[in-house]
């Protein structure tokens, strides 16, 4: 009997008919809460929506309204083929080889001149290619400079389309991260790189550097200079076009069957040394290996 009566009471819970309750509440007190709920959420929605539609307004498609870059910019090189940064390969084997060079290839399909003439325009060299907004009218799309391969020399691939491999006088291309709205170079000094032995630890307080391996270097421009005409940069809507400005060096006479550390800095007068905690602030580091046979 005891089970029959809690039962009864489980069903009278649900559904009472005498009262017309389901689940201890009548259909207006449902209604209600349903009701208040109801408006609850639309009340939540339309002030978020409301939030986000006053936030948005303060932002500009074009241009991040607030920016914390670091003072030093990174560097990246190319060819890469994974994450090691290292270039190891034997000059009279094609293959081991070939994938750098197709790498090289297809980065630089980019700055062909057809590429470049068509995209972007001939800028006056040595001074800042600057385009600035009147008030709220905004100068928009930016124009951008031509960078053409050709300016890379025995670098470009034009001459030489295997860039040196095969002779055992790699080529390596270096480009700035883009950064929007800086100015590298201050009083007319345009940055530059400079490559050199990347100074690595041996032992417990043993440092060695590679300074005797590396040899002759040639850089492409001359002088290893990103010109100031290629900055600064407005941000990828606003400036489309952007062609990133390289530098190519190119090791004439590295020792062969060794393995060379080498780092390559970013020199300019308003860019601080990178920090030893980041080793892509303003270098980039690589081994380069060439076996011979």
């Amino acid at each position: 009997m005891a089970k029959d009566g809690e039962k009864s009471g489980w069903k009278e819970y649900i559904w009472n008919p005498r009262t017309r309750e389901f689940l201890g509440r009548t259909a207006s007190s449902w209604g209600l809460i349903f009701v208040f709920y109801l408006v609850f959420y639309i009340f939540l929605a339309g002030m978020f929506t409301l939030t986000m539609y006053v936030m948005l307004q303060t932002l500009d498609d074009h241009k991040p309204t607030w920016q914390d870059r670091l003072s030093t910019p990174g560097m990246v090189m190319t060819p890469k083929t994974d994450e090691t940064f290292e270039i190891i390969y034997t000059v009279q084997d094609t293959e081991s080889w070939d994938i750098y060079t197709q790498t090289l290839e297809k980065f630089l399909s980019s700055y062909n001149e057809s590429v470049q003439v068509q995209k972007n325009e001939e800028c006056v060299p040595d001074q800042y290619f600057e385009q600035k907004d009147s008030g709220d009218v905004k100068n928009n799309p930016k124009r951008s400079c031509q960078f053409n391969r050709t300016m890379l020399g025995d670098c470009s691939g034009l001459q030489d389309r295997y860039y040196g491999y095969n002779l055992g006088k790699p080529c390596i291309i270096i480009k700035l991260n883009r950064v929007i709205g800086m100015l590298p170079g201050k009083d007319g000094q345009a940055p530059y790189i400079t490559c050199g032995a990347k100074r690595y630890k041996v032992g417990l307080d043993e440092w060695r550097e590679d300074t005797s391996k590396i040899g002759e270097l040639e850089y492409f421009p001359p002088n290893g200079t990103f010109n100031l005409m290629y900055f600064p940069y407005y941000g990828k809507k606003a400036q489309v076009n952007y062609s990133q400005p390289l530098v190519a060096i190119k090791f004439l006479n590295i020792t062969a069957n060794q393995d060379v550390n080498i780092e390559c800095k970013i020199n300019a007068n308003n860019i601080p040394i990178g920090s030893e905690r980041d080793k892509f602030a303003g270098r980039v580091s690589f081994k380069l290996r060439i076996n011979s046979k």
